[in-house]
């Protein structure tokens, strides 16, 4: 009994329930426009209150409200901004580094040039000091060569001298004196023939030499033919005593070899022809030099003093073909000498150009008659 009565109350609940819903609905649906538009204008109010608070609250809380994404980038861009600040340090330890192994390297390469330099300044000392010692060992070497000559020559002109005395003695017959001036007669005329005819050659070869812009080699040739000139001129006035001459009453002492045949002669003739290679030196390496200078081939036999080779020759005592001989000998050592600037055959003292004694000797090569 119990039972059914509370089931009928709940069922009579229920229905009174859904009776009170239903006239809710009902109302409900009449009220809904209204309550919409209510809630649009609360809505919008809250926006904008909204609005107006964060507009109030302070830029910490308004980046605080960010969303998520942006507080990403952020943190990615500080990242990126930490790693460049990051990479931008290891670059300026990397220069510094750089830098100072740049400046040890400038400087231990200044320190390697400085000990090359001193290097180099010790043995540009040390070659000039050897240099300085071999000049005085050569020096050294050349006076006492000087005195050995000196001291040769020194003796054979003492024989010579000897010689010479004891020739003086054995003077020559009435005859050969004769015979000698009559050669000498010769000579003398046939040599101012020769040289009248040597003008014309010389003015050739002067203008050749102009040509050739040898000018060097032409001042040269001038100044020869001058002394030429000179020597004429004491030739022409000369007054020459045949009588007086010991050359043409002395016997001769010296023998010797030219183009395969022998010759005689005395003391007179023997300086003369010692006269002719010295000579021929000294203009031979006057020859050569101009020759150099004019950066000129090496040609000895082209210089017009070598075909001429008469300077010094007087036309006394010795033949000219035989002076000619051996002032060329002369010649061609000095002029190699004067080309090469070097002092091989001879030397030059006191102004002169002269060959060495030696050299004269071999040259020559005087045998003693008796």
């Amino acid at each position: 009994m119990k039972i059914n009565i509370l089931h009928r109350m709940v069922m009579a609940l229920v229905i009174s329930t859904l009776s009170l819903a239903g006239f809710s609905t009902a109302a409900d649906g009449q009220r809904e426009p209204q309550e919409e538009q209510k809630e649009q204008k609360r809505d919008q109010h809250e926006k904008q209150q909204e609005q107006k608070q964060q507009q109030k609250q302070p830029p910490q809380e308004r980046v605080q409200k960010k969303s998520e994404p942006e507080q990403k980038q952020q943190q990615q861009r500080a990242q990126q901004k930490q790693q460049e600040q990051k990479q931008q340090q290891q670059e300026r330890v990397q220069n510094k580094s750089e830098q100072q192994q740049q400046e040890q390297k400038q400087k231990q390469d200044q320190q390697q040039r400085e000990r090359v330099q001193q290097k180099s300044d010790q043995d540009q000392k040390q070659q000039q000091q050897r240099v300085q010692q071999q000049q005085q060992q050569q020096e050294r070497v050349q006076r006492q060569s000087e005195q050995n000559q000196n001291q040769q020559r020194a003796q054979q002109q003492q024989r010579q001298d000897q010689n010479q005395q004891q020739r003086q003695q054995q003077r020559l017959s009435q005859q050969q004196q004769q015979k000698l001036i009559s050669q000498q007669q010769q000579r003398v005329v046939q040599y101012r023939q020769h040289l009248e005819q040597q003008d014309r050659l010389a003015q050739q070869n002067a203008a050749l030499l102009q040509q050739q812009k040898r000018m060097a080699q032409y001042r040269f040739q001038e100044q020869y033919l001058e002394r030429v000139r000179q020597q004429q001129i004491h030739l022409r006035d000369d007054r020459f005593d045949y009588d007086r001459d010991p050359y043409f009453f002395t016997p001769p002492i010296y023998r010797y070899n030219r183009g395969g045949h022998y010759y005689e002669t005395n003391e007179y003739g023997a300086k003369t022809l010692r006269q002719a290679v010295n000579y021929g030196y000294e203009e031979g390496f006057r020859a050569g030099k101009a020759d150099r200078d004019d950066r000129w081939g090496s040609n000895y036999k082209d210089s017009y003093a070598y075909r001429d080779a008469n300077y010094g020759y007087s036309g006394y005592y010795v033949d000219r073909s035989d002076y000619n001989y051996y002032f060329r000998e002369g010649f061609r050592r000095g002029y190699e000498d004067g080309y090469n600037s070097r002092y091989q055959y001879g030397r030059f003292t006191s102004g002169n150009y002269s060959i060495l004694d030696t050299i004269l000797s071999q040259i020559l090569n005087f045998q003693a008659l008796r």
